[in-house]
Order: C-alpha cells, then sequence, then structure tokens
C-alpha cells in the first residue's frame, strides 16, 4: 500500500462508523445518513441592504435558533452563510418524526422573527420585513463518508453533493420542505400521505450535471407562516408552549422594570441564580449576551427587546440559549401597572419543546420550571417590597 493509500485509510478509521443496515454489502466505508439543510431565503439581501449594526447578529441568532430547534438528535457537519448541514448516521427517521422537525425548525424560525419584528420603530423590524426572511429545508437520505480533518468533521460522497445541489431546483418560491426519493422511498406512502395532510406534497425532479435527474417531492410551508400571522393579527404571539406566573408587587412600574433588567440583580431574586458574567457597558441594549450561573450549571441569554409602549405598560425579553431541556426558550417579564405605587409581574417562558421523549420526565421538568418562576417572581417582589 503506498503512502496515498495509507492517508486515505487512517482518515476512514477516524471517521466516527456505525454499522450498516441490514442486508447492505459492506462494499466501501460509507455509511446510511440522513442529511437535512435549513436555508434561510432572503439572507443574501437582507445582508446587503440592511446597515442595522444588529443585522449581523441576527442572523447569527437565527442560525442558532435552527441549530437549538434540533428535536432529532441531528449532528451539524457544517455551517455555510445561510445554511446548515444536519446529518444523523444510521436507519432513517419515521416520517411523522421528521415532518414535526422540520415543523419545529420553521415555526421556531417565524416566531422569533415576528417577535423581533414587533418593534415597528426599529429600522431593524423594517429592514426584516422588507427582506421577507423565510426557510427552505431539503431532505436527502443516502449514504456518506465520514471523515475526521484535524479539528473538523467532514461528510464525502455523492449523496452530500445531492443535498447541497438541491438547494437549487424547479420549485417556485422561497418557502417549502423538499425530500427526496432517497428518503421517501424508505416510508410508507399511506404515512407519508398523513403526515402531511395540512400541505400539499407534489413531485418533481431536477437535471444536474454529472448526476443526473434527482425526483423528489416537496410542500409548500406557507400553511404554517400563516398560522403564525393569524396568531400575531389577533393580538397574541404566537408560541407553541408556555408557563408562566404573576405576583402583585408594590412598586411603580418604571421601578420594577429597572430591578428586572438590573443583571447585577439577578441573584438576589432569581432562584437559584449564584453568579451573572456581564460586560457591563452593554448590559441594556438589544443584542447583548450574558452567562447566568444557575444552579449547577450555566445557560447564556441575550436581551432580546426592551419595549414600553406607554406608561402603564411594559416588556422585557431575553432568549435563553443552552438549556438542554428547553431549547430556543424565552424568558418574559410583563409588567402592568395598577396604580402609581403597585404594578402586576408577569414572568414567563416560552418554549419550542422539551428535549426528552419519556412523558414523565416532561411532565417533572415543567413542575420544576412552574415552581422555578413562582418562587422567582415572589422573590422580586419581596426585594421590590422592601
Amino acid at each position: 500500500m503506498g503512502l496515498l493509500d495509507d492517508l486515505r485509510a487512517a482518515r476512514r478509521a477516524a471517521g466516527r462508523r456505525q454499522p450498516l443496515l441490514p442486508g447492505t454489502p459492506a462494499a466501501d466505508d460509507t455509511q446510511p445518513a440522513l442529511l437535512l439543510i435549513p436555508d434561510i431565503s432572503g439572507f443574501t439581501r437582507f445582508i446587503a441592504e440592511t446597515s442595522h449594526p444588529q443585522a449581523p447578529h441576527l442572523v447569527a441568532d437565527l442560525l442558532e435558533i435552527l441549530i437549538e430547534a434540533n428535536c432529532l438528535e441531528l449532528q451539524v457537519a457544517e455551517i455555510q452563510g445561510d445554511a446548515i448541514l444536519f446529518y444523523r448516521l444510521g436507519p432513517p427517521p419515521p416520517v411523522d418524526a421528521l415532518v414535526q422537525q422540520c415543523r419545529r425548525i420553521f415555526l421556531d424560525f417565524q416566531n422569533y422573527l415576528q417577535l423581533v419584528a414587533r418593534d415597528t420603530s426599529s429600522e431593524l423590524a423594517a429592514a426584516l420585513h422588507e427582506a421577507g426572511l423565510t426557510l427552505k429545508i431539503i431532505g436527502h437520505y443516502g449514504r456518506v463518508s465520514v471523515a475526521d480533518i484535524r479539528q473538523f468533521t467532514k461528510l464525502l460522497g455523492r449523496d452530500v453533493i445531492v443535498a447541497h445541489r438541491l438547494l437549487k431546483n424547479n420549485v417556485a418560491g422561497a418557502e417549502y420542505v423538499l425530500l427526496t426519493e432517497g428518503y421517501l422511498s424508505t416510508q410508507q406512502p399511506a404515512e407519508v400521505a398523513r403526515c402531511f395532510a395540512w400541505t400539499r406534497l407534489q413531485r418533481s425532479a431536477t437535471v444536474y450535471e454529472y448526476l443526473g435527474e434527482v425526483p423528489y417531492f416537496y410542500a409548500y410551508l406557507t400553511p404554517l407562516r400563516l398560522l403564525v400571522q393569524a396568531e400575531i393579527d389577533a393580538g397574541k404571539l404566537p408560541v407553541t408552549c408556555r408557563v408562566k406566573q404573576q405576583h402583585l408587587v408594590a412598586a411603580p412600574l418604571a421601578q420594577a422594570l429597572g430591578v428586572v433588567s438590573n443583571l447585577r440583580l439577578r441573584p438576589r431574586w432569581l432562584t437559584g441564580t449564584t453568579a451573572v458574567h456581564y460586560d457591563a457597558t452593554k448590559a441594556h441594549r438589544p443584542g447583548a449576551n450574558y452567562k447566568l450561573d444557575l444552579y449547577h450549571g450555566q445557560i447564556d441569554l441575550q436581551v432580546v427587546q426592551r419595549l414600553q409602549p406607554d406608561e402603564h405598560t411594559a416588556e422585557y425579553v431575553e432568549k435563553i440559549a443552552h438549556w438542554r431541556l428547553f431549547p430556543n426558550a424565552l424568558l418574559f417579564f410583563r409588567l402592568e401597572a395598577v396604580d402609581e405605587a403597585h404594578c402586576l409581574v408577569t414572568m414567563e417562558v416560552r418554549y419550542g419543546h422539551i428535549a426528552s421523549g419519556h412523558r414523565l420526565i416532561r411532565r417533572g421538568q415543567l413542575l420544576r420550571l412552574r415552581r422555578w418562576l413562582g418562587q422567582s417572581v415572589r422573590q422580586l417582589a419581596e426585594l421590590l417590597n422592601g
């Protein structure tokens, strides 16, 4: 064996292998894998035409939203500007699980955009409306080679090329999920039809140089976006799940808002908090990031909004990252003036899903979350009343 062959063999050995599917001949070093690529449509225009200093940070937030929406135990192979290549080695996931994953990614993405766009006086909100950011999601099932190159994991093979090429296809519009025959042929047609009953699944194909014709099915995600917009028009901020607690405090609204948004005071009332790490010069700015030592771990938070449309109401919103059991969570503080000396404080966590497949674990975590919120808002009231 020559030097080049030795290097190739070592690189193949460095890849993280899993057993092949039953009945699949082990003719090479490839492994079966699901490839999933969410791609942000309108990204290039948004970056090119938006001069707002928060625009690049917003795009980073949106990519993080896509990663946190992961409920299929997907791995991130690479991030390329406006798209993320996810993969999962092994047998294909059931179509209902994959459709739920695509819905979760799309809804979390749209909900976060709607949250940012609520501040109608913001230049960033106007730019978002003009750019019309949305998602297309490509799903393919095939065979890949996995190699570790330095500290990077790289996917190689024809099916990886197919997945990337499918970002350019014959589907009109920029808001859809596209699944290849490579994946759908592993599923029962009746189950596929059932899982896409909320939209229309259509057949098409695109011919690519060197790859030939690639057949696929696609379905528009617009019905989901219209559902989000309908809730917005009804005066609601769309959300999948929420837990909230509230308490009357003996303090004016402005004072309560000042304490809630003061990161230095968090350990004095937010239950389980032992320390807060932040840049004091940026603490109150939208987009400011900080870390919270909570119980035996640490979570990352980001200031999203501080809204006070009038003297009677105010809202302060933070995005929570790296909260393992509650991905894509948002922490809301809503304050409503009762009189000049009192206000009602509502503390609420909104989340996309609970990262556990066990019903009892999900129920237990929700109970713990409710107790945590209740104790925190009571301690906030004690701090303000004192």
